[in-house]
């Protein structure tokens, strides 16, 4: 429980810094914890509840001083996603489901982080999980269309929300879509003039960045004001009636069949947050030179997801604009979370009866423009310059979530993420190498000026050797040695293995026998330790037809000292000087 070792030195100023963030945060969660139930296909009070008590958890079992806690575009769009098709059938209610998809994912994160497992989250790349979340926006950003111009639209691809759209093109309700593009047009405005405007009327940049930040709370006000003044209630979709009063304990439907439908969406949604969450959490510790620890966050979203759960919530994790704000607000601890917390109660007890004429135009606005800040497309470009194996990846990944849903692209990613690395790997770079003249030091004989000799076939293997890549290794020394019969030395240069498995072992067996039986030696240099006990333990190096080597340079020079005695003279000879020269 980390608040028990920062509690200790918690004071006044701490809690001033954190009041203040909160305010901010607070101001800007209300009009995204709506927004996101709706997205979600949840009730609009479900978002408020979502913003509780999973906050006060954080706080007790996290460890970021800025991470905000809450609902996100991403995780809402992935609930809907899951839950929709298991409520149509109409066996299950769907706040019932959320209800259990939040307990499942925040059990599954707990395992995680109890068991210091947080390293699987590795295994999903950055770049597919930057192209899922590009998908995930376009999506988004998508449906919240059909409110803007007052008409239903439904679907889990892009094809089929499109088909929606145009269907309904007749039912367009003109006042709704006026509401909405009015909204949008202000909420872009926000984002990029009213700071500026503030700043040129003489405020502060940060006063001027923390009012801007209450620009969709004050869309919510006026558009509410606006549609009460006009009457405008049975014209346009409203949010109606919320509920007042802090959420109550709720116990989940712990149903086998929902278990067995959910367990596998809310796996995804446990990695797809976890990954954002610690992403955001470490890019903001890092600007104070702190650390998060990412097993205690696995623990920290876990408690926050159950307590969602037990309150009434959906699926949370930490959101990225959020907790930027929190960040840039002067949050110095966890506890900005509690009392941000405190700030979302008191809206559920006194302002939720203001938020009946609420349009849900309004707050499809407010969606769309929080998800364009998602849809970051120079992934893309940037990955194409650097890696044309990561751009498919990445590009794969769009499609299929944009064309065959959510589960499918997260799916997808996964699988893309394994098998980038498997290919990766599975045909490591393996460099011949040569000696630097007058030193010690070995390059790639197709990069450098070096010298080689004519029967010892260096070779540097710069990847683990395990079962994906063993017999490519193999056949690639052995093709080397056809084209050269004159080699009567192979040494294998091991700085860069840190692992031998099994499937190795026998295949390096294997060419073992291969060489001895053309009378060519086997050599390792530079082997590390870990790996050359686990050599010695199988007794692979009382059958190597060769010699292990502590330098490189020593074995070449043992092997054809003809070749590398003048080079070993000079390299000795300049390596006294240099140590001369410091004396």
């Amino acid at each position: 429980m980390p608040i028990l070792s920062w509690g200790k030195t918690y004071r006044l100023p701490h809690f001033y810094q954190d009041a203040s963030a909160a305010i901010i945060v607070t101001i800007m969660l209300i009009p995204q914890s709506l927004a996101y139930a709706l997205l979600a296909g949840l009730p609009p009070e479900i978002g408020l509840y979502a913003s509780i008590m999973p906050l006060v958890a954080y706080m007790i079992f996290g460890t970021s001083n800025a991470l905000a806690v809450g609902p996100v575009a991403v995780i809402s769009l992935m609930t809907a996603a899951a839950i929709g098709k298991l409520t149509q059938s109409g066996q299950v209610d769907y706040i019932s489901a959320a209800v259990m998809l939040a307990l499942l994912s925040g059990v599954m994160l707990l395992l995680l982080g109890i068991f210091r497992l947080g390293f699987l989250a590795n295994f999903l790349s950055h770049p597919v999980i930057s192209g899922f979340i590009i998908a995930a926006g376009l999506l988004i950003a998508t449906s919240q269309l059909g409110h803007i111009f007052g008409i239903s639209a439904s679907g889990q691809t892009l094809p089929a929300l499109l088909v929606s759209l145009f269907d309904g093109r007749d039912d367009v309700n003109s006042t709704a879509f006026m509401i909405g593009c009015v909204a949008l047009i202000f909420l872009i405005w926000v984002r990029i003039g009213m700071k500026p405007l503030l700043q040129a009327c003489g405020l502060s940049s940060s006063l001027a960045g923390n009012i801007s930040r209450a620009g969709p709370l004050l869309a919510v006000f006026v558009s509410i004001m606006v549609v009460q003044y006009f009457a405008l209630g049975d014209s346009v979709a409203i949010v109606g009636t919320i509920p007042q009063g802090l959420p109550s304990f709720t116990w989940p439907d712990l149903s086998l069949d929902m278990i067995e439908v959910l367990w596998l969406p809310a796996l995804f949604i446990s990695i797809i947050g976890f990954v954002e969450s610690v992403s955001v959490g470490q890019t903001l510790a890092a600007r104070k030179n702190e650390r998060i620890d990412s097993n205690q966050e696995l623990i920290g979203l876990g408690a926050a997801n159950i307590a969602a759960s037990f309150s009434g919530g959906y699926p949370v994790t930490g959101g990225f604009a959020r907790s930027v704000v929190n960040y840039d607000a002067g949050a110095a601890t966890p506890a900005a979370g509690g009392v941000t917390a405190i700030g979302i109660g008191v809206a559920t007890l006194i302002f939720t009866p203001y938020l009946y004429f609420l349009p849900k135009a309004v707050l499809a606005a407010t969606i769309i423009i929080a998800v364009l800040s998602l849809i970051d497309v120079s992934v893309l470009k940037n990955s194409w310059r650097y890696s044309k194996s990561d751009f498919f990846a990445i590009f794969g990944t769009i499609i299929v979530t944009l064309f065959m849903g959510v589960e499918l692209g997260v799916s997808f990613g996964v699988s893309a993420s394994i098998a980038l690395y498997l290919y990766q790997t599975s045909q490591p770079h393996i460099a011949e190498i040569g000696l630097v003249p007058e030193t010690q030091h070995f390059r790639n004989i197709l990069r450098h000026n070096v010298i080689t000799s004519p029967i010892i076939l260096s070779l540097r293997i710069d990847e683990n050797i395990y079962f994906a890549n063993a017999e490519f290794i193999e056949k690639l020394i052995q093709d080397r040695l056809e084209k050269s019969p004159n080699i009567r030395h192979v040494v294998l240069n091991c700085t860069s293995i840190s692992l031998i498995d099994a499937s190795a072992l026998e295949v390096l067996e294997s060419l073992n026998s291969f060489l001895k039986a053309r009378s060519i030696g086997l050599h390792f240099s530079e082997l590390k330790g870990p790996v050359e006990d686990r050599l010695l333990k199988a007794k692979f190096l009382e059958h190597l037809n060769g010699q292990v080597f502590l330098h490189h340079f020593e074995a070449v020079s043992e092997l054809d000292p003809k070749t590398y005695i003048n080079q070993k003279a000079l390299a000795e000879a300049d390596q006294s000087a240099h140590d001369g020269s410091h004396i």
